[in-house]
């Protein structure tokens, strides 16, 4: 007996040594990344404006590229957050249990999708597929900064791109809201129901407002990894370093990531340091926004035992 928990305690110091481990390890490898972009990138942030990609300072250069970066985002956000908490609340609370366990596996399997496989669906087949859509915005309601025009002839615009990241982002938005739903107290909701309350009624009085927290930090988690989508964005979108809120004209604004991507290659000197010092920007950008999202998770860390 003495020995096996003896046993027991070696197996679980080397447990705890490995979990604080590979948590230092992870914050060593985020300080590195943070260093090595500051590093590389402070030559730029005190360059003379005309040495630098444009010829007119850093913040010209960057402001575009970040405003697009959240443009995109934000709109990936505005078509992806409703369409989560609809098959979130499908899956967790209509659904039969095998569909309702197939669609979460089909979910889930979606996360894994490689990004380049999205970027080809949106080239070949959606940005083709929405051009008369896009014609037709712009001939009925061009009068909207939004469909100001001219429409694209090829499909290759920021809404087109902002749809594909949208695709990418709801599975992990899907599967927070999910599984915050799933723990709405049993209590309350058989209690809503025992009151005359419809299925409809009960989850607008007891699952949404339990789960407001955790739909509020699933989207914020998906908006970071839109934030910091690359290759499909580079494929789909044909940008230039212009501010603009037309979501289906000609000239749209490039993304941060998409500009590395593209530039990077064919760049030299400090053109190299500018792209490494937006990369800096879009790395805090993204901390911060994942930081808050932990933020929101964790005041929900501690649900009621009212499941049990």
């Amino acid at each position: 007996m003495g020995l096996d928990r003896s046993r027991g305690r070696i197996g679980d110091r080397i447990f705890a040594g490995t979990a604080v481990g590979a948590g230092i390890l992870i914050l060593l490898t985020l300080a590195a990344v943070g260093i090595f972009l500051i590093v590389e990138g402070f030559p730029a942030l005190t360059a003379d404006g005309e040495d630098l990609p444009g010829g007119e300072g850093f913040l010209s250069f960057v402001g575009p590229l970040l405003f697009g970066t959240v443009f995109a985002a934000l709109i990936a956000l505005v078509f992806a957050a409703p369409l989560s908490i609809g098959i979130a609340l499908f899956i967790s609370h209509f659904a039969p249990r095998r569909v309702a366990s197939f669609l979460g596996y089909l979910v889930d399997l979606l996360a894994a999708v490689p990004s380049v496989v999205y970027g080809l669906w949106g080239i070949f087949f959606l940005a083709p597929e929405l051009v008369p859509v896009y014609r037709w915005l712009d001939d009925n309601l061009g009068f909207i900064p939004f469909f100001d025009g001219p429409a694209s002839t090829t499909g290759r615009t920021t809404l087109t791109a902002g749809l594909v990241l949208a695709v990418m982002v709801l599975p992990i938005m899907t599967a927070v809201n999910r599984e915050v739903f799933l723990q709405t107290p049993r209590l309350q909701e058989e209690a809503s129901l025992a009151l005359g309350a419809t299925r409809w009624e009960m989850i607008r009085m007891t699952v949404l407002p339990f789960g407001r927290s955790g739909v509020i930090s699933g989207s914020m988690l998906g908006l970071g990894r839109a934030l910091g989508e690359t290759l499909a964005v580079a494929m789909v979108l044909s940008a230039s370093s212009i501010v603009t809120v037309d979501l289906i004209g000609t000239t749209n604004s490039n993304t941060i990531a998409a500009n590395i991507a593209l530039d990077f290659p064919e760049s030299s000197g400090l053109a190299v340091n500018a792209l490494i010092a937006s990369g800096l920007v879009l790395f805090v950008l993204t901390f911060v926004v994942n930081f808050a999202a932990r933020a929101v998770i964790a005041r929900r860390r501690e649900f009621s035992g009212a499941n049990a």
